[in-house]
């Protein structure tokens, strides 16, 4: 889903389960897509189809996992890229993602500070000591937006809450929230609600601001998502 484009960036919609950089199976990915999305489109321009195609340039700026949906920012130039990466770089592009956890945290607005070290071997991170040498300083503010009482036989609380990450820690928000108590609705990884986490992942980079490579605009898109347990909370608000 193509939000914006233009000469220098692309603007899309990544949906759950695509990766948003180049991967080494035969499975789409994001670059994969907008490249082959490019070269129809310059075929098109062109009138001539049988001229062979040059592939496009489709710059990574930023990256989400593969089971989070939300809007990402791609380059189509290598300036715009580096103007892009740069802001990226002195945390002048400005993202927020929306999220649904299982239980409520203690506080309605809060800040989470912890350190973690990431587990390459097993794709995952998990909270450890400051002392320790391979540790991160991770730290996210967030805010309860809403909070419901599912309709089961065995009830839960779900919350929906607005984040805003201060670093970029892999698999941050997911470990966070665990060690906090409340893991993502939907998280097979680090959740420990059975019946949660066979569902799809409840989180969502819902917001994403930052100035334009060539003109300095300041470009803004916000989408409110609205399937899986997010569609709880839009219910809850009709």
């Amino acid at each position: 889903n193509i939000l914006y484009e233009d000469e220098a960036v692309l603007v899309v919609w990544k949906p759950v389960g695509m990766e948003s950089q180049a991967g080494r199976g035969f499975d789409a990915d994001m670059v994969r897509e907008l490249k082959r999305y490019l070269s129809r489109q310059k075929a098109v321009d062109n009138h001539n189809l049988s001229t062979k195609p040059v592939e496009p340039y489709v710059g990574v700026i930023h990256r989400l996992d593969k089971p989070v949906s939300g809007v990402m920012v791609y380059a189509k130039t290598k300036n715009a890229a580096a103007s892009l990466s740069k802001q990226v770089a002195e945390g002048k592009m400005h993202k927020k993602y929306l999220a649904v956890l299982c239980g409520k945290p203690v506080d309605n607005n809060g800040t989470y500070v912890d350190y973690l070290k990431q587990d390459k071997k097993n794709n995952c991170s998990r909270i450890v000591d400051k002392s320790d040498p391979e540790s991160k300083r991770a730290e996210l503010e967030y805010k309860v937006l809403d909070c419901i009482q599912t309709e089961e036989k065995d009830p839960q609380y779900l919350s929906l809450v607005e984040i805003k990450l201060l670093t970029g820690r892999h698999h941050q928000i997911r470990v966070q929230f665990s060690g906090h108590g409340t893991p993502l609705y939907g998280d097979g990884k680090y959740g420990n609600n059975e019946k949660a986490v066979r569902k799809s992942l409840a989180l969502c980079a819902c917001h994403l601001k930052f100035k334009h490579p060539a003109t300095g605009k300041i470009m803004d898109f916000q989408i409110k998502p609205d399937t899986g347990a997010f569609k709880l909370f839009s219910k809850s608000n009709d």
